[in-house]
């Protein structure tokens, strides 16, 4: 068994970690006020290869498949869950389907702008009567004179407000159930197509929408892959998102540890630093073994999933388990800050609340367990 990253991996960590802490960590304190996210980073990361890194080379990516990726959303959460989510978004959920399951025109007109962040995706899915039941999304599409037409509501699609184009799930067949369901490209001019913001108390600069589809109009050729097959395509996409949503836990339970064990080495209490009391010494401890077993949940996912070996169970136990830790080591972090933590300026408090998405997005804890029950043989 080999604990190592290769090389390239390597090299690529030290290169993020380093991109991260001198382009992303000033803009963050602006973006949360503003709930905005900087989209000069879409370019500036694609320019250098950062931005869809598991994508291969010949469509400008670096090729450093989901290990890859994970280490990039894990530098990048470290600093910011918000802005972590739309750089996720555009090198996974966005731009999977496109790529697994699109046609070589549309990898050239979708895909590679994205990869080289001239374009921008986002994913619609969740709906306002559609969230962990994805199968009984309203939305549909129905072929007139040539063309697709869209009708209905996508909610808190990440990237939504500024996204060049949305991957969006439709019903095209209601007596199939989920063999009725495609997917489809949703350009940002498409006539019938609106969007509005959606504010939320946690990762503001991460930008959510909705999005309205009223007689949308796209070209015939914007549907992926084979109609119908849509809901199968959504599922290999989300899995594989799931490894990513781990990773951006990760990095943030990385950071509330270092700042709740800086700030416990620096705050003196009763003549000693408050590091030193067992207490909190044994809850650092087990704050770091469990980011630690988070680590390697995460990366066993993703070394599976570029391998092509089953990771369905995988994804889905280092979603939730990854998750859960961000939880509990935010949540003790915020407890060693004391008083300090609750203020607005302090990142104690907004690691603790950046911690409750991760939990919800991209499939619930709940639904995880669901998925590893099943994958046990629960059924």
């Amino acid at each position: 068994m080999d604990f190592e990253l290769t090389e390239a991996q390597k090299m690529f960590q030290e290169a993020i970690r380093e991109f991260a802490q001198k382009e992303v960590a000033p803009l963050v304190d602006q973006a949360e006020k503003t709930s905005s996210f900087p989209l000069q980073l879409f370019p500036k990361m694609g320019e250098l290869g950062y931005l869809c890194a598991r994508y291969p080379e010949k469509y400008g990516g670096s090729g450093l498949g989901k290990i890859g990726d994970c280490i990039c959303v894990e530098e990048i959460a470290y600093h910011s869950v918000g802005v972590a989510a739309g750089i996720m978004v555009q090198s996974g959920i966005g731009t999977g389907a496109i790529y697994n399951r699109g046609t070589e025109e549309q990898k050239q007109k979708f895909l590679v702008p994205a990869i080289k962040g001239q374009k921008i995706a986002a994913f619609g899915l969740t709906e306002p009567n559609a969230g962990s039941d994805a199968a009984s999304i309203q939305t549909t599409a129905v072929k007139k004179n040539g063309k697709w037409v869209l009708n209905g509501t996508k909610m808190f699609i990440t990237n939504g407000t500024f996204c060049d184009y949305v991957v969006t799930a439709a019903v095209t067949d209601k007596t199939k159930g989920t063999r009725g369901i495609s997917l489809f490209i949703v350009e940002k001019d498409s006539p019938g197509f609106s969007r509005s913001k959606i504010h939320k108390f946690c990762a503001r600069s991460g930008e959510v929408a909705e999005l309205v589809f009223e007689d949308c109009t796209i070209p015939a050729e914007n549907i992926i892959g084979e109609e119908g097959n849509g809901f199968r395509y959504v599922m290999e996409t989300l899995t594989g998102g799931r490894i990513s949503h781990a990773a951006r836990s990760l990095g943030l339970a990385r950071a509330a540890f270092d700042a709740a064990l800086k700030y416990s080495q620096e705050r003196v209490q009763f003549g000693q630093p408050i590091a030193k009391f067992q207490f909190n010494s044994f809850k650092l401890a087990q704050m770091a073994m469990e980011i630690e077993a988070a680590r390697w949940l995460i990366f066993y996912a993703a070394w599976l999933y570029d391998a092509n070996k089953p990771h369905i169970k995988e994804a889905a136990m280092a979603k939730l388990f990854a998750s859960q830790v961000a939880e509990r080591v935010t949540t003790e972090a915020l407890q060693i800050h004391g008083g300090y933590g609750l203020t607005e300026e302090s990142v104690a408090q907004r690691y603790f609340r950046d911690s409750r998405m991760g939990t919800i997005t991209e499939g619930t804890s709940e639904i995880q367990l669901l998925v590893i029950s099943r994958e046990i043989g629960i059924r």
